[in-house]
Parts: C-alpha cells; structure tokens; sequence
C-alpha cells in the first residue's frame, strides 16, 4: 500500500503561481512513476503530468505543458507540481497518484490521493 496526501492547492487569481505537495508512505517511494491529474465539476479525470520514478523521465498535457512542472525528491517521498500562469481553465481538484510501470491514463495508476482543490479566479 502506498499513501498519498496532497497539500498546495488553494484560490489564486488568473495569472497566479502555486505549487502543490504529494507526500507519501508506505512502500518504497523511488519504485514507482507519479502522476497528477485533475477533475473539474461534470468531466472526467485527466491526465496532467508524470514522472519515472528516478525524475529522469517527465510528461505533459499539451494544456499545460510550458505552464507546468512535475519534479520529485525521492528522499523526501514527495512529489510536486509547479504551475505557473494559472487560468479559469485550470480549476480543478488535483490528484496525485503512484503508478507502477508508468502511464497518461488513470487506469495505470494503483494508488490515489483524496485530491486538493485548486481555484482559478478571473
């Protein structure tokens, strides 16, 4: 079992900055790819960055991907996500999850986090 807290998210202007937390427990962290995902009110989840477990490999969303960072400290079992020039667009609640081969799907993902809230005001 791996246990996952989010913490980070929070309201923030358009064109604002935060950085959300990942922290995890129980098996050991390094083992496995870390995704962030995000579900707006009425939508599905979608995918929006992952890390390899060893933070040598990173992928994006085409929405994000300038705009946003997905970086790991594996000392720390933490995973982050950096975002930058937020949009109305981008309010969401965000998940991380722990994977163990690695995916851009939901469905590859073994493990999830409650989820924080992330608000983008215009």
């Amino acid at each position: 079992q791996v246990q996952l807290v989010e913490s980070g998210g929070g309201l923030v202007q358009a064109g604002g900055s935060l950085r959300l937390s990942c922290a995890a427990s129980g098996r050991t962290f390094s083992n496995y790819a870390m995704g962030w995902f995000r579900q707006a009110p009425g939508k599905e989840r979608s995918f929006v960055a992952s890390i390899s477990w060893s933070g040598a490999s990173t992928f994006y969303a085409d929405s994000v991907k300038g705009r946003f960072t997905i970086s790991r400290d594996n000392a720390k079992n933490t995973v982050y996500l950096q975002m930058y020039s937020l949009k109305p667009a981008d309010t969401a609640v965000y998940y991380c999850a722990a994977s163990r081969t690695g995916s851009n799907s939901p469905s590859g993902y073994d493990y999830w986090g409650q989820g924080t809230q992330v608000t983008v005001s215009s």
